[in-house]
């Protein structure tokens, strides 16, 4: 299982009305984690760019356990655990110093041939090769 995690300190423009960070910054935590993950696998988004695919996110999910605040330091691991016929990665975001969970969520990504706009069904075969590499 290969995963990537990154740290994030809450800052005053991550917050809403109510002092706690805003539900739709979540997403750029975990795509920053996201981004993470995939430098490791060596396939991020100038590599994909460059295989002649794009990976356009088809579902996302968010499950919020606890809030986080201003100054919070947090950790956001991201998971690959789906790639032979698309890539879904899981997200936990942790509070950095007591590991309590606060949110949980998974992105859902595929295929999709550049040239032609066709979806495919399948990952690519090196794209499967580079992550057996890593296993």
């Amino acid at each position: 299982m290969i995963n990537a995690s990154i740290t994030e300190t809450v800052q005053f423009y991550h917050l809403d009305p109510m002092n706690v960070v805003w539900h739709g910054n979540y997403v750029q935590f975990f795509e920053n984690a996201r981004c993470a993950l995939l430098d490791k696998v060596d396939y991020n988004y100038p590599q994909m760019d460059a295989s002649g695919y794009v990976w356009p996110i088809v579902d996302m999910r968010v499950k919020y356990i606890r809030p986080c605040s201003f100054g919070q330091n947090i950790t956001i691991i991201a998971t690959l655990r789906e790639y032979e016929n698309r890539l879904k990665i899981d997200y936990l975001v942790r509070d950095t110093k007591t590991g309590e969970k606060l949110t949980k969520g998974f992105t859902i990504q595929v295929a999709v041939e550049k040239s032609s706009g066709e979806m495919l069904y399948r990952s690519p075969d090196f794209f499967i090769e580079k992550i057996e590499a890593l296993s």
